[in-house]
């Protein structure tokens, strides 16, 4: 595998204290009330704006509203309360190293991706960092790797590896016709992954490495 897309959120860094404080904050100014910050995780994947009308009935309008919101918490002090997964940046180093072409492919607003990267110092790892748009038009998984692979010029899909730890980047995967690998150190579970259809599993930071090189 010459080009390997790595989901952001879940997969390269941990973000549940900043998400899940943020989609708290957005919940509150809407009049729902949540304390066990855990039981929010379940939004940290998929495009907000679709799990505030999943999980919470809201309406296109109100779905806005609290995007709007969320977005207000987590461009202030959200996008800071993130940490790096452990091995991360050895296992960058270790692709780059090994040639491979590396993009972010992210539900996260491409803009607010790129200051998470920049926080961290990773920028320079990637080729490229692709990411949602701040409107509906490119907010679920399938549009994100669409996207990256056109922007990028790819064309030879079984060249191409979608790397994730939620079964929205293995869905969007097989959608587009890549393989994929799913990460168990994130926030899915091995089921949820391999319903999806996932290729390969990686339990560890290291054994996406291990699973990349042998493909």
């Amino acid at each position: 595998m010459d080009y390997v897309l790595i989901d952001l959120d879940g997969t390269i860094t941990n973000p549940k204290e900043g998400i899940t404080k943020s989609i708290q904050y957005a919940l509150q100014a809407m009049g729902i009330y949540i304390d066990d910050l855990d039981s929010l995780t379940k939004h940290i994947g998929p495009p907000i704006r679709d799990g505030f009308k999943e999980f919470y009935g809201f309406n296109d309008e109100e779905a806005e509203a609290a995007v709007a919101k969320y977005r207000e918490y987590y461009g202030e002090k959200g996008i800071y309360q993130n940490e790096l997964y452990n091995g991360m940046e050895s296992l960058l180093t270790r692709l780059k190293q090994a040639g491979k072409y590396l993009i972010v492919a992210t539900s996260k607003p491409e803009e607010l991706a790129v200051k998470v990267l920049e926080s961290f110092h990773l920028e320079h790892y990637f080729d490229d960092i692709c990411g949602a748009s701040f409107d509906s038009s490119r907010d679920n998984k399938e549009a994100v790797i669409r996207y990256a692979l056109e922007r990028n010029s790819i064309t030879d899909l079984d060249r191409v590896v979608m790397v994730g730890d939620r079964k929205y980047d293995i869905i969007g995967a097989k959608a587009v016709g890549i393989a994929s690998i799913g990460v168990l150190y994130g926030f899915g579970s091995k089921e949820e992954l391999l319903e999806a259809g996932a290729d390969h599993i990686a339990t560890t930071v290291d054994d996406v490495y291990d699973i990349i090189m042998d493909l």
